[in-house]
């Protein structure tokens, strides 16, 4: 949920644009380079923080999944801990999917 509304920049950015860009009689009010610049400078912030969060969500993760395997070498036959395992082990490849979809995500964007 937090990476969708963190993705609203990408997901708005043709409106970004037409926003930014003034037309023919704004030229003279709104200075466009530095809008422009500003626009760029927002959607560098929100892909940079994206992907640190990710990241910061898989250490996380993979840090409770190496946790939950050396558990279940000790305890061979707890299913309720070979359960929390699996469920961890699925969070974790979801988050690692994730961080493709954010390099579709920002690509997309810069192609714009």
């Amino acid at each position: 949920e937090l990476l969708r509304v963190m993705r609203t920049i990408d997901d708005r950015i043709v409106h970004e644009l037409n926003t930014t860009i003034p037309t023919a009689s704004f030229v003279g009010k709104v200075d466009p380079g530095q809008t422009c610049k500003e626009l760029y400078e927002s959607l560098m912030d929100a892909h940079t923080s994206r992907e640190r969060i990710i990241k910061n969500c898989i250490s996380q993760t993979s840090a409770v999944v190496k946790t939950l395997k050396e558990e279940r070498e000790k305890a061979d036959e707890d299913a309720a801990l070979l359960k929390q395992l699996r469920k961890e082990q699925t969070k974790l490849k979801l988050m690692q999917s994730e961080l493709n979809v954010e390099e579709v995500v920002n690509d997309r964007s810069w192609k714009v």
